[in-house]
């Protein structure tokens, strides 16, 4: 899922973690190759490579473009699975900043309102590209941690990327890196059930000119989200904590503290000047 991972579970011993592990990493790895951009065998690459005819999806495929779409609604459009062709023009290993020409010519291909959607057939039109890695690590973790309940396990913890669901009777320390000091811990808080994620402007990034360019793309402009550094939230599943946050990232500074009260969910916010807003619980510390 192109970053680190992890599962830790209650078992009587190593070998016995290790033996209850297997099927989680299997599982993950089965999302990995279903749901990767980067794997031309993926569903994604397949749908992408199909644009201009329909495909009928499975149930799983069918719910989470289910979720992406009621996203994109409720977010006026922000969140916008179809930004996935802003990656032709976005080289994040290079450092080099595209034409703005190149980013103007791909807004006309962005834009879930021009997909036919009829659960489960899917019609892409040609030009478009999807990308669900707005979701689908969220959801893994999610599915990763119902599978390990069907199972017996009691307690664990499963990470993908950053985006932690916890479940069962222990509580988990999680910490939270300062954006402007990925290496320095900025808070740390215990999780013993729901959903925890960030969204931020420091983990996948170039610099250019004195100014950071981040992975998350605005898709009405094609351009990074600069502001603010990193959101983070608790709810009760990872997929609705990985949402919340992603959309307060795009909504930008303006907007997003009165959107994240709104929503009412345990939050931190940080700004690239510094401020911080923590409304998580106070024995976070």
């Amino acid at each position: 899922m192109g970053s680190p991972c992890q599962i830790r579970l209650r078992a009587s011993s190593l070998s016995h973690a290790q033996a209850l592990c297997q099927p989680l990493m299997q599982e993950a790895w089965r999302f990995e190759a279903k749901y990767s951009r980067y794997l031309p065998t993926s569903l994604v690459s397949q749908i992408n490579a199909s644009a201009g005819a329909p495909l009928v999806l499975d149930s799983e495929a069918a719910a989470i473009i289910d979720y992406a779409a009621e996203l994109y609604q409720q977010s006026d459009g922000l969140f916008d699975i179809t930004s996935g062709v802003l990656r032709t023009a976005w080289d994040f290993s290079s450092a080099q900043l595209p034409a703005a020409q190149t980013i103007q010519a791909l807004l006309p291909n962005i834009g879930w309102q021009q997909v036919d959607w009829q659960n489960p057939k899917l019609l892409l039109p040609a030009g478009m590209q999807i990308d669900l890695g707005g979701v689908v690590k969220e959801y893994a973790a999610d599915a990763l941690a119902q599978c390990a309940q069907a199972q017996g396990i009691d307690s664990g913890l499963i990470e993908l990327g950053g985006d932690i669901r916890v479940f069962g009777s222990l509580t988990w320390p999680i910490g939270i890196s300062d954006p402007r000091q990925p290496s320095r811990p900025l808070l740390q808080l215990t999780l013993e059930a729901g959903g925890f994620a960030t969204s931020g402007n420091y983990q996948r990034y170039f610099m250019h000119a004195g100014k950071r360019y981040s992975h998350i793309l605005n898709p009405k402009t094609g351009w990074p989200v600069v502001t603010p550094a990193g959101v983070s939230v608790i709810a009760d599943n990872c997929l609705i904590a990985g949402s919340v946050s992603t959309l307060a990232l795009l909504m930008g500074e303006e907007q997003c503290l009165s959107w994240l009260y709104d929503v009412g969910l345990p939050f931190l916010c940080v700004f690239n000047d510094g401020r911080i807003v923590n409304e998580f619980a106070p024995s976070a510390n």
